[in-house]
């Protein structure tokens, strides 16, 4: 198995934007964890910035603030920044080439928002044909309040982890996935 750790849109806008991650507890502290073991693991690290194209969105503007990669996110080591402009790393970006380029067949997922880039990214990654691991406690998100419903951070993340779990990915604590570097 050769494995890359996706650090999917670890930016500001989830700490002092528009969309605060509130759950689980600790998020950011498992993700960094997961930086330092993969760099320490030789594993390769691919750090994705989304940015919003419609200049009316109130957020991922890229230039400013919120757009910018979380401070501690940033000043660790990375093999390959993307940028993208929709929910999956896949989409419009270099990413499966140059994972097929590094002979990687299988991709972890951290970072945010579990329900939206993450939970996009993995389906993607499954389509393309790579083994996913999902990291419960390295990714994170968001109450939802909507005309479609109401849901809680802690409702949406494990339900989002039991549909990964379901068919798609394998879904494990950083703990036991830094045991296996």
């Amino acid at each position: 198995m050769s494995r890359a750790l996706l650090v999917i849109d670890v930016q500001n806008e989830y700490f002092t934007g528009a969309l605060p991650i509130t759950y689980p507890a600790g998020h950011l502290e498992q993700i960094l964890v997961a930086m330092d073991a993969a760099a320490a693991k030789k594993v390769p690290v691919v750090v994705v910035q989304h940015h919003m194209t419609d200049p009316d969105k109130p957020f991922f503007q890229k230039g400013t603030p919120g757009w910018e990669l979380h401070d501690e996110v940033a000043k660790r080591p990375r093999e390959l920044l993307i940028e993208k402009t929709l929910p999956g790393s896949f989409t419009g970006t270099e990413l499966e080439d140059w994972l097929r380029e590094q002979s990687i067949d299988t991709v972890t997922i951290a970072g945010y928002m579990t329900h939206m880039c993450c939970d996009t990214t993995a389906r993607q990654a499954v389509h393309r044909g790579f083994t996913v691991e999902f990291l419960s406690d390295a990714t994170g998100t968001l109450s939802l309040s909507n005309s479609a419903g109401e849901v809680t951070a802690e409702e949406l993340q494990r339900s989002i982890l039991c549909a990964q779990q379901m068919m798609l990915s394998e879904v494990l604590d950083v703990a036991t996935w830094n045991g296996r570097l």
